[in-house]
């Protein structure tokens, strides 16, 4: 369990880096003017380019592979509301590496997230294990 919430916590980090990265890459290539074809070409051939972007998109991909290896070992309705603290995260990312203020709302949600994780790490711990059959009752089916 250990070994799967360090991989998990390693895979956020990474998410949250190239959302940071994104974030400072769109930043660079401006706002969309409107929602056309042409405009969505400019921003896709300029986010090809950007470096930032790039990079974001490659800690967003070494996301997705720990996302791989965890739904590999774990089950999904575990793993999957974990998966929310990315927000969790992000937040703090926003803080420190965009200079974002937070408002007291968004705290607000940011507890509610760790409170949930909280609740889906700990119905891990105490899953019931499927109950092995008695020895004598295993000795009768023999007879």
């Amino acid at each position: 369990m250990i070994k799967l919430l360090l991989i998990l916590l390693v895979g956020l980090s990474f998410e949250s880096t190239g959302v940071v990265l994104l974030k400072k890459g769109m930043t660079h290539i401006g706002d969309m003017n409107g929602i056309t074809a042409g405009e969505m070409f400019r921003v896709c051939k300029a986010g090809a380019t950007n470096p930032q972007i790039l990079l974001g998109i490659f800690f967003e991909a070494l996301f997705f592979l720990c996302l791989l290896i965890l739904m590999s070992k774990s089950d999904i309705s575990f793993l999957w509301p974990l998966t929310g603290l990315s927000f969790v995260f992000a937040t703090f990312a926003a803080i420190w590496f965009l200079d974002e203020r937070v408002s007291a709302v968004r705290w607000v949600g940011v507890v509610l997230i760790v409170i949930g994780a909280a609740f889906i790490s700990y119905s891990q711990n105490v899953k019931e294990k499927p109950a092995a059959p008695p020895a004598n009752q295993s000795s009768a089916a023999r007879q």
